[in-house]
């Protein structure tokens, strides 16, 4: 089953109650409409951590940051507006392990590592933007815990380093495939590079953190291999933040999940076979043979004699030598099914 992550990121807005709604409203049982099936929603809600003084340069953090979706005068001010503490993400935490999901941190600094004082994450996140920063690599495997590896800013050769790095540790790791295109256009999505990743690393799990608006490249991407899917989501996509028009609501989870459900069904095996689903329909629409003309008793059967009608529960065109030259027992109508039973 395809392991869905809902990333909260700094949706919640500085607000843990915000965060806990999000959950809640991600949670809430929900069911296919027409064949009224309920179905599995997210596996886990991901957020992010900073640590502001490894994040930008001091000129950098101290720019005026003077926007719609500006939480403070400056960069560094509406960076810190947005931050929670390790109390925070702990309380949303248990919020999130209450409901049945698991926990995924970004961590951008080694220094953030220390919220694991108050609780393990199920998994850890490295953002496209880290694939780089080898010296936070190694920080994050050395807990041993799960990575996930985000490929927006990479190419192969930034990829192969990265895993060099993480594989001194462990091998429990998974790579996203993801375009760092806020939101990504269509023609630059390239979902492609999923089946690419699968066979050139086999040995790791494979999936797509996904940029793009709607619900259309996450469900492509799942049908493609992808066993982990990424989606920003939110509350309302109107609110206040620059990564809200982006993300998906509580209606738009909905779909994804019902579509990537309900495609997990449907995948089926890869073989060509009769579903037993479909024998009722079988009998009822397929061919027959039948008379063509009203035959009288005695009659030897010839293939002047017969043709093809519905239902299906007769003797099919391949196996017509089984009656031809057969004599009838009784009188047979035009277009009526002939049964074995009604020749000798």
């Amino acid at each position: 089953m395809t392991y869905v992550i809902g990333e909260i990121g700094q949706n919640h807005n500085g607000s843990t109650d915000l965060a806990k709604v999000i959950i809640d409203l991600i949670t809430k049982p929900r069911k296919e409409g027409y064949f009224d099936i309920p179905f599995k929603g997210m596996d886990a809600i991901k957020l992010t951590k900073r640590d502001l003084k490894y994040e930008l340069s001091d000129s950098q953090m101290n720019r005026p940051y003077n926007n719609p979706n500006s939480f403070g005068k400056t960069y560094g001010e509406h960076r810190d507006f947005l931050e929670l503490n390790d109390e925070e993400h702990f309380e949303i935490y248990l919020h999130a392990k209450s409901k049945g999901l698991d926990f995924v941190e970004t961590l951008c600094a080694p220094s953030c590592l220390s919220m694991l004082k108050f609780f393990t994450p199920d998994k850890l996140k490295v953002a496209s933007r880290d694939l780089t920063n080898l010296p936070l690599l190694e920080a994050l495997a050395e807990t041993k815990l799960p990575i996930i590896l985000s490929t927006g800013m990479a190419g192969k050769k930034e990829l192969d380093d990265a895993l060099e790095v993480l594989t001194k540790f462990h091998e429990d790791i998974a790579i996203l495939h993801c375009v760092s295109e806020y939101p990504t256009q269509p023609k630059n999505t390239n979902l492609n590079t999923i089946p690419y990743l699968k066979k050139l690393y086999p040995q790791y799990t494979i999936g797509y953190s996904d940029h793009t608006i709607g619900i259309t490249a996450p469900v492509v991407a799942m049908s493609l291999g992808a066993e982990i899917i990424e989606k920003h989501i939110t509350l309302d996509r109107g609110m206040k933040g620059t990564d809200q028009a982006g993300s998906l609501g509580p209606e738009g989870v909905y779909r994804m999940m019902r579509d990537i459900r309900i495609i997990e069904e449907s995948m089926g095996e890869e073989k060509i076979f009769i579903a037993d689903s479909v024998k009722t329909a079988r009998e009822k629409l397929e061919r027959s043979i039948a008379s063509n003309k009203k035959l009288l008793k005695g009659h030897v059967i010839t293939e002047d004699d017969i043709h093809l009608l519905s239902p299906g529960n007769g003797i099919k065109w391949t196996n017509r030598e089984e009656i031809i030259g057969k004599t009838l027992l009784t009188d047979m109508p035009s277009n009526e099914i002939l049964l074995m039973e009604n020749l000798k």
